[in-house]
């Protein structure tokens, strides 16, 4: 029988049942899992789940009945796969299940800013709507999607799906490639600075690397078009959130992040002291948490699982 163990389960969300892991052996679930309980954890297990929790070489090397470390996402940085592969332990994750959930929380957030909702909510919510003795509101004037440019940095799996979108919406769309190697779509491929500064709605749907590390910075936040969108739902780190925050106290252009370079956000971070409040959206790094998308995971989970234990 083996034995699995589940290392931060509350990252799934507790809708979510994990009993369809019993069918392979003995199953414990940690709701979450602090770098000094891993090890005891993990020690005498033969499956490890684990979303975010690191697994290093250390803790690999003390687990002599660890045979398989299954990532509950797509990246994989939080384990030592150098490590993993010398010492014969598989890691699998899960791609592709949460597309829909990104692209759609993209146009959400783009949306929110596009159309004033902050603004407007609390309009009517704060009785000055009521008071002011008109059937309509249009003191904050809000735009189309249609017809504008929107720039997409990023242009794989999510990002191509964010274009399609976009198109239907009527957009023009151009993008950016931070590898440069992806350069055979038929939308047109701008360099970051052309791309920054002719677009009105940025997207991004980029890894975090060496090339994206701080990409968008004081240096280039001033090409961008006043009232324009900029939006992040690659990964925390590639807009410096300091120099965003001071542009955005500056002038009159708008940001949605779904991701931060310190999660969750520290009460110093600099977004959360900006004047403007209205003109930005942050939420807590859920654009790949639909329930739909949370189940194709476990369920990706469970095929990796089976697909292991076929094999062995």
């Amino acid at each position: 029988m083996q034995k699995i163990v589940v290392l931060d389960a509350k990252t799934l969300g507790e809708d979510l049942s994990l009993d369809v892991l019993n069918q392979f052996g003995e199953v414990t679930i940690h709701q979450t899992t602090s770098p000094e309980q891993t090890l005891e954890r993990i020690q005498t297990a033969q499956i490890i789940i684990t979303n975010k929790v690191v697994i290093n070489a250390q803790m690999m090397e003390e687990s002599p009945n660890l045979k398989l470390i299954c990532i509950a996402a797509t990246g994989m940085n939080n384990v030592d796969l150098a490590a993993a592969k010398t010492m014969g332990i598989e890691v699998k994750n899960v791609a592709g299940y949460s597309t829909a959930s990104v692209v759609q929380h993209t146009f959400a957030m783009a949306l929110y800013l596009l159309e004033k909702m902050a603004y407007y909510d609390h309009a009517v919510k704060s009785g000055a709507w009521s008071a002011s003795g008109l059937f309509t509101d249009i003191s904050r004037p809000f735009y189309e999607i249609k017809g504008k440019q929107w720039g997409i940095i990023g242009l794989g799996a999510i990002g191509q799906e964010v274009a399609k979108v976009a198109t239907v919406f009527g957009a023009n769309v151009t993008y950016h490639s931070t590898s440069g190697q992806n350069l055979q779509s038929h939308y047109p491929h701008l360099s970051l600075e052309e791309l920054l500064s002719s677009s009105d709605i940025i997207s991004v749907h980029a890894p975090l690397n060496e090339r994206t590390q701080n990409l968008i910075n004081v240096d280039n936040l001033k090409l961008l078009k006043e009232g324009s969108i900029l939006l992040n739902l690659g990964r925390g780190g590639i807009i410096n959130e300091s120099d965003l925050a001071k542009e955005l106290n500056e002038r009159s252009i708008y940001a949605g992040l779904d991701v931060v370079a310190k999660e969750p956000i520290e009460t110093a971070n600099p977004l959360m002291h900006v004047e403007a409040s209205e003109r930005l959206l942050v939420t807590p790094h859920i654009a790949w948490t639909s329930k739909e998308a949370r189940i194709k995971l476990l369920e990706g989970i469970v095929e990796n699982i089976q697909v292991f234990l076929h094999k062995n």
